[in-house]
């Protein structure tokens, strides 16, 4: 299964290396495969350096690829987390 969705980031701060890493530790607990596009540059969403690169500041739009057997799940908690501020 492949899903495939834009979300905004939220937080005033953007991605950086607090939401990084809730981002990263969230997706050590599945399976699936899991990339975000943005300004046309995809990364590897469980690699803490590459979120990073991004550089993706408040109200950036940030495209989500998930694809595995759990990937409606994974892109559940991936939307609940942006929706959240990841808690900031």
């Amino acid at each position: 299964m492949k899903i495939f969705r834009k979300i905004r980031v939220k937080n005033a701060l953007g991605l950086h290396a607090r939401p990084a890493t809730v981002i990263v530790k969230m997706l050590q607990t599945t399976k699936s495969v899991v990339s975000f596009t943005y300004r046309k540059e995809t990364v590897n969403a469980r690699s803490i350096m590459s979120v990073l690169m991004l550089a993706a500041t408040k109200n950036s739009l940030i495209a989500i690829t998930v694809e595995g057997d759990d990937a409606q799940q994974t892109m559940d908690k991936l939307v609940e987390l942006f929706d959240k501020q990841f808690g900031e």
